[in-house]
């Protein structure tokens, strides 16, 4: 290893210079696109939330051969174990028989849900519930007119 000469000790000031004025023009580029890009995933995220809870009430509105939903909501909620109608009791006019033909009983769960529903109607349908939903709550609040129609009320984010 040789020993640095008389004056050979380093960066010149002129070099540190253009060094920081590179980093600066950097920072000044990229801090501004940082920004941009969370904010639009956030509105992406609810974009995506709300197509999900509409794909659930389609295919919750199909398995269960429902054309107009009884008691749709008119409250926003993110509950979708009371989503889109928690109020049809079974075995009234509003939820008479399963898919498969059997009337729905006393014991059996009141209303059409996206969480926690059950589409058949036997002993065992406290055993054999179905989620169109991966999670019982959702980050925004949705409600949901009598043809199925869902309409994001918050995003939540």
């Amino acid at each position: 290893m040789t020993l640095p000469k008389r004056g050979e000790r380093g960066f010149t000031l002129i070099e540190l210079l253009i060094v920081v004025a590179i980093l600066g023009v950097l920072a000044a580029v990229v801090i501004p696109n940082v920004g941009r890009f969370i904010g639009r995933g956030e509105v992406e995220a609810g974009k995506t939330e709300l197509s999900n809870i509409q794909s659930a009430v389609v295919a919750m509105m199909v398995d269960n051969q429902v054309s107009v939903l009884p008691n749709p909501v008119i409250v926003a909620t993110s509950n979708m174990a009371l989503f889109p109608d928690a109020t049809s009791v079974a075995g009234s006019a509003n939820k008479l028989r399963s898919p498969t033909g059997v009337a729905y009983v006393a014991t059996d769960k009141n209303g059409y849900l996206l969480y926690q529903h059950d589409i058949t109607a036997d002993a065992s349908a406290v055993l054999n519930l179905v989620n169109y939903t991966a999670t019982q709550t959702t980050k925004g609040t949705y409600t949901v007119d009598a043809s199925g129609t869902v309409t994001q009320v918050t995003t939540g984010y």
